[in-house]
């Protein structure tokens, strides 16, 4: 081999290694992906089922049902609601009518199955998405009912 071969060689070699890692790297990332959906986008079924998500909004009042460390509570948006069980000990500030954020999997069955819950740590905070997607849900209402009125 030439010095021009053994040059040739060394940098496809390089670039090689280098695809190779980028590849692992874009796919550890894909699969640590985690998207935030809320229950207007997941009855509308925009979210994928068997993927880990989050799902945010507000626990429905009268919705909380305990049976030991199992739970099961509706998470809504004012819109649309959507059924969360889960497995658990849960955070000291989640009740009833206050925000929520839920990470876990949608069964085939509607029922989003929460491997972790979150509760919103102070009145004012709600996720950017979760509050945005309230007040579209809100305004929908809104025209609807002033739609009904007519």
């Amino acid at each position: 081999m030439t010095t021009k071969q053994k040059r040739l060689a060394l940098i496809l070699g390089g670039l090689c290694v280098l695809g190779v890692a980028t590849a692992l790297v874009l796919t550890a990332f894909n699969q640590n992906l985690v998207f935030f959906f809320t229950p207007s986008q997941i009855t509308a079924k925009e979210a994928p089922t068997g993927r880990t998500f989050r799902l945010g909004g507000m626990v429905e009042v009268g919705s909380v049902k305990r049976e030991g460390i199992n739970v099961s509570f509706r998470v809504t948006d004012t819109a649309q609601i959507v059924p969360v069980t889960y497995s658990g000990i849960l955070p000291d500030l989640f009740k009833e009518g206050k925000g929520v954020v839920a990470q876990g999997t949608l069964g085939d069955d509607g029922v989003f199955r929460a491997k972790e819950v979150l509760a919103k740590h102070d009145e004012n905070y709600m996720p950017p998405e979760a509050a945005t997607a309230v007040e579209r849900a809100t305004k929908a209402r809104e025209m609807a009912s002033k739609t009904l009125k007519q």
